[in-house]
């Protein structure tokens, strides 16, 4: 009887694990029997038993080809060093002030808002909020929308100021501080922030660069990304890109579970996570906690905020806490929930899911004219009531005497947990500890790499791109041919450069849905340390360069000799020079826009009109003697400025070029239409006024009266070269400080 038993709990698990295979699901059946705080295998500690190569032996002793495939879950004998976790929380509150409604004019026939809608200008979303949570349990907290689940993950994640936040988050009785939390903790955002044309595995292979550390080697790197794939049953998808609506890739279960991939690459202590069922069917949504379970039943404290759990899902649970308008109706174990309603006067019926049934309950309380208040105050007294039996096996937890939280976290960090931190836990408690685990220019190499491979994989971003600048440069080069010398050709050289200098900064607007896309992905990544801030913007900085290089000799090659500018080969480069520098500023410009401006369609309107500002302001429209000196600072501030008044100096900066000869001086007045005789005559009748022989051949007018004439003399070419490729460093620093300042991801 007792084998049949057996047998039919093992088919059990194998049913609710299909993605884990039997004998994994077997080892977790066995790990579910052990005691809640036993210690378990930790993802650090499978590592050690995976070798540097598929052909390794393993440490253990146990080789074989196939050995790296199925993974022992835990070992036999306990640590005797480590100590379990407590994440306590006591007294939490949060408020945050709303705008103040417009009562609507009596004389309009309606009535104002209610005295209450317009005076209230403080909203409470976590009051007076306590609890606790375990390591190797799941702690979920529900409630309807607007309840204050995410905002109390948000507060245990340390994602809330804490001068806004009142109350104190302990772990094993110490205060948790938001420095070393950063270094035990991931959070899983409720959106699926990945890059689309990744593989499954390559995305997991990114993380694993960037939160493990340089020490560890690339094929230990890629035996836990296997483990992990194992470990989150995504086997099938490993090679499958992410996709998007444009892409067809992996499923929604299978991104959710890459998006906790990511953030528990390295093995965190306490794993947040803001609703990670929503929008998956059933069946992926209990896949997915039942990866949790595994992930906290390795020894680590999960903290999940819920919507509304299936009955299924509600079984892997170990914590519940129910929510009512940032309230405390309920906290305890789901078993005890029905004894809770029982002697509130509201039993729970028979083969009815407890938690619908809470839930329910409590919307059918929040619309009465009390509210929730007397369930808040039947909790209370529940928690009183049930507190010094939960003390005492609080108590119970830890062996005598109690462990200190570095002792702790040293006992985790021994058994191969927190791999991107440091050896032991004094290091990372002092002030000197590096708080990423890879140098600068690691961190510069992996953007740089997973950046390339992803627009590699999108081929026609570029291609359109440079099929713009290729056009116009065709447009430009088939309207100016071979201009000419004369007069009129002065004013077509003029026009060319202004809108070709105009053309290269307009041509850079494509850059602001660039990083508008990856915008949550970099809060994401570097909210927790991942990398650095000043590795994303010069690696992104460096791998602009070939693009824009590339799209710049496009140009010039189809332009410059074309039109029959000036200069040679030596003018080319310049004029090439001058066309890469001019889209290096555009290209930063746009990208320092787009770390302030959080909307497409606002930051292109914006990007749109300041532009056209900088080439009123260029010199071209208006020279610049003739602009009035309150508008003088917009002049030099004029990025289309400095490539404009650089390209004119490179086409008409010869002494002995002439552009006006003779008669030519005509040219430009009414008196062109007069016949050729009669202005020799008048060149006669100039030059005896003047004293000087003007004949047909006399040159009048040389390149540097041309630039004497439109007000570019002021500074010479190479400083505006320099200028134009410092705006580019200028606003690329401002972009750095736009994401220093404007990715805290913090709520106030």
């Amino acid at each position: 009887m007792s084998q049949a038993s057996s047998r039919d709990d093992m088919s059990t698990a194998s049913s609710d694990l299909p993605f884990l295979g039997p004998r994994q699901a077997m080892e977790l059946q066995e790990l579910t029997r052990r005691p809640r705080h036993s210690v378990s295998m930790t993802l650090g500690e499978l590592l050690h038993r995976v070798g540097d190569s598929a052909g390794e032996k393993l440490n253990n002793g146990v080789g074989g080809a196939n050995d790296h495939r199925v993974l022992q879950l835990y070992d036999p004998v306990p640590y005797p060093s480590s100590f379990p976790f407590v994440l306590s929380f006591h007294n939490l509150s949060y408020s945050v002030k709303v705008r103040r409604k417009m009562g609507v004019p009596a004389w309009l026939g309606r009535r104002t808002a209610a005295p209450s809608q317009v005076e209230n200008d403080v909203k409470v979303l976590l009051d007076d909020i306590s609890g606790e949570a375990r390591e190797g349990e799941i702690m979920a907290v529900l409630g309807a929308s607007g309840s204050g689940k995410s905002t109390l993950i948000d507060a245990l994640a340390n994602r809330i100021a804490r001068e806004s936040l009142g109350g104190t988050v302990k772990m094993n009785g110490e205060v948790l501080e938001s420095k070393l939390l950063k270094v035990i903790s991931a959070y899983v955002m409720q959106d699926d922030l990945l890059f689309p044309m990744l593989t499954v595995e390559e995305t997991l292979m990114f993380s694993a660069e960037f939160r493990l550390p340089r020490s560890l080697s690339r094929s230990r790197k890629k035996a836990r990304v296997q483990a992990l794939i194992e470990q989150l049953g995504l086997q099938t998808a490993a090679k499958t890109v992410i996709g998007d609506e444009g892409h067809r890739g992996v499923s929604g279960g299978e991104r959710r579970r890459v998006s906790i991939g990511i953030d528990i690459i390295h093995d965190p202590i306490v794993l947040f996570l803001d609703e990670p069922t929503s929008g998956l069917d059933s069946t992926s949504a209990f896949m997915v906690v039942k990866v949790l379970q595994r992930i906290a039943q390795s020894g680590s404290i999960v903290i999940m905020s819920v919507h509304q759990p299936s009955y299924r899902i509600l079984n892997l649970l170990d914590r519940l806490i129910f929510l009512s308008k940032g309230q405390t109706v309920f906290s305890g174990s789901p078993s005890s929930l029905p004894r809770f309603f029982q002697e509130f006067g509201n039993p729970i019926p028979e083969n009815e899911n407890r938690c619908e049934f809470a839930l329910d309950f409590i919307r059918e309380l929040e619309q009465s004219p009390e509210g929730t208040k007397n369930l808040v105050d039947f909790n209370k007294s529940w928690q009183r009531k049930f507190s010094p039996s939960s003390t005492s096996n609080r108590n119970n937890v830890f062996p005598n005497p109690k462990p200190s939280l570095k002792d702790a976290i040293s006992a985790s960090i021994s058994r191969g947990k927190l791999v991107s931190g440091a050896t032991n836990i004094n290091s990372t408690l002092s002030p000197s500890v590096p708080k990423f685990a890879n140098p600068f220019w690691v961190e510069m190499v992996v953007i740089g790499k997973r950046s390339m491979v992803n627009s590699l994989r999108m081929p026609e971003l570029f291609a359109m791109r440079f099929g713009a600048v290729v056009v116009t440069g065709i447009i430009l080069a088939t309207i100016f041919w071979k201009l000419d010398d004369s007069p009129k050709g002065i004013q077509e050289r003029l026009g060319f450069f202004a809108f070709a200098m105009s053309t290269t900064f307009y041509t850079c607007a494509e850059a602001i849905p660039v990083f508008l896309q990856e915008r949550y992905i970099f809060m994401r990544e570097t909210a927790y340390n991942a990398y650095r801030r000043s590795s994303y913007v010069l690696s992104h900085s460096i791998i602009s360069l070939p693009s824009l290089a590339f799209l710049s000799l496009a140009f010039a090659v189809t332009t410059y000799w074309a039109v029959g500018l000036a200069g040679g080969f030596s003018g080319f480069l310049f004029f090439l020079l001058f066309v890469f520098a001019s889209f290096w500023a555009g290209s930063s410009f746009v990208t320092f826009l787009s770390g302030i401006i959080y909307n497409v369609m606002i930051a292109y309107t914006l990007v749109v009109a300041i532009l056209a500002y900088f080439v009123l302001f260029s010199g071209f429209f208006i020279n610049r003697d003739r602009i009035p000196p309150y508008w003088i600072w917009f002049h030099y501030a004029s990025l289309v400025k400095y490539p404009f008044q650089g390209v004119l100096q490179n086409e008409f900066d010869y002494p002995d070029k002439c552009f006006v000869k003779g008669i030519q001086i005509f040219d430009g007045s009414p008196l062109k239409a007069v016949p050729e005789a009669m202005k020799l005559k008048l060149l006669q009748n100039m030059s005896k006024t003047l004293g000087i022989n003007i004949t047909s051949s006399t040159c009048l007018t040389t390149g540097p009266d041309i630039l004497k004439q439109t007000g570019v003399t002021d500074i010479n070419k190479w400083n505006c070269l320099w200028i134009t490729i410092a705006l580019g460093f200028f606003f690329r620093l401002l972009f750095y400080f736009a994401l220093l300042i404007g990715s805290k991801n913090k709520r106030r």
